[in-house]
């Protein structure tokens, strides 16, 4: 994507600068954490830890289904994850969330903007 054009600034332009600020904000919350020392003997609540890995892993496994399942399906995997698994809800309404997620992505990108997410091998 060319980060400039003659009429002003190319599609590369936001993305580019929408990484580097989530990247600075990123950086801003480790430092706080790194300065804020914790006290002797406070555990480390492996629960919470274990949790968020989760669902960067769910992340990693969602990104490297988007090849097979497309950008769709793959993205409402993850919600149905998040919903049912890390917020403990029921099946029923994870689907529900997971359903209108991917529906969501499909009518505004697809059909409102005319973008077309990446379809998998599967079609979706």
């Amino acid at each position: 994507m060319e980060y400039s054009s003659p009429e002003g600034p190319g599609a590369g332009f936001f993305p580019l600068w929408y990484g580097v600020a989530i990247l600075a904000l990123s950086l801003l919350l480790v430092a706080s954490r790194l300065t804020r020392a914790p006290r002797r003997g406070d555990p480390v609540d492996w629960r919470r830890t274990g949790r968020a890995l989760s669902v960067w892993l769910a992340l990693a496994v969602s990104v490297a289904l988007f090849k097979v399942l497309g950008f769709v399906a793959s993205f409402a995997l993850l919600t149905y994850f998040i919903v049912a698994v890390m917020y403990g809800r029921p099946a029923r309404t994870a689907s529900a969330v997971a359903l209108a997620t991917g529906l969501g992505f499909y009518l505004v990108f697809d059909l409102a903007l005319g973008l077309a997410l990446p379809a998998g091998t599967l079609g979706f």
